[in-house]
């Protein structure tokens, strides 16, 4: 019997063949629910697939009963992306091997490869930063050290939002959270629902998308750091795009 870890890609057609066919397989399918707001609603991903779907959240994940499931019948757990952009699911693998349990990973495109098309290398991105809601008693504000750490060697910083986080909400925690490492924030990239047709590239001051109205999950932040000029060309033409 083997665990699949299979990637969905951008949206609800992006799943590979290989994926549908592992799918097919399994006796047990899986949606991890808890890392992202899907651009698309998990009955579209079932009418794909052809087969109903168990929501999978952060406790069915993490307490490793999936690798204990597998010893018994195929089973699949499909997440948003690529597989292993999350480290739950390496503890998933090395459990696996533990326990003597075959494994596949189905890889698929993820945020990281998405974000290329801004025109900002890839390569000249640090290390990724995590931004969570905030509560009354918990503002973390962490997620800043890590970009001050990036512009310290002229590295772009890419910020993923957390779950369920509205975007006026995300714009307003990283004002708090620059001011306090004394970061200056200028012109940013937003990123939403990639690869999908809600896909939108922005490239605005500050000031500019506070005022801007649309944004909606799944999104994310950059914050680019020194350019070249390619970069700088290219990622101009969002500044322009008004959509």
């Amino acid at each position: 019997m083997t665990l699949y870890l299979i990637g969905l890609g951008s949206n609800e057609r992006t799943l590979t063949k290989e994926g549908m066919d592992a799918i097919a397989k399994c006796k047990k399918v899986y949606l991890e629910d808890y890392t992202v707001d899907f651009p698309y609603t998990h009955h579209q991903l079932e009418e794909i697939i052809g087969k109903k779907l168990h929501l999978a959240n952060r406790e069915k994940v993490e307490n490793l009963s999936l690798v204990g499931e597998s010893q018994k019948l195929n089973v699949a757990l499909l997440i948003y992306g690529s597989p292993l952009t999350a480290t739950t699911h390496i503890t998933l693998i090395d459990e696996c091997r533990l326990s003597k349990i075959k494994y596949k990973i189905m890889y698929n495109a993820s945020i990281f490869d998405m974000v290329a098309e801004t025109g900002l290398s890839f390569y000249k991105f640090g290390k990724v930063a995590s931004m969570p809601g905030w509560k009354k008693s918990f503002e973390p504000t962490s997620f800043m050290k890590i970009v001050k750490d990036n512009m310290s060697i002229d590295a772009h910083s890419l910020i993923l939002i957390d779950i369920g986080l509205p975007f006026e909400k995300a714009l307003d925690q990283l004002k708090k959270a620059a001011a306090e490492y004394e970061i200056p924030l200028t012109k940013l990239v937003v990123c939403q629902s990639m690869g999908t047709s809600d896909r939108k590239i922005l490239y605005r001051d500050l000031k500019e998308l506070g005022t801007f109205d649309g944004v909606k999950s799944p999104y994310c932040i950059i914050i680019p750091s020194k350019m070249h000029f390619i970069e700088e060309q290219v990622l101009e033409t969002f500044s322009k795009n008004k959509k």
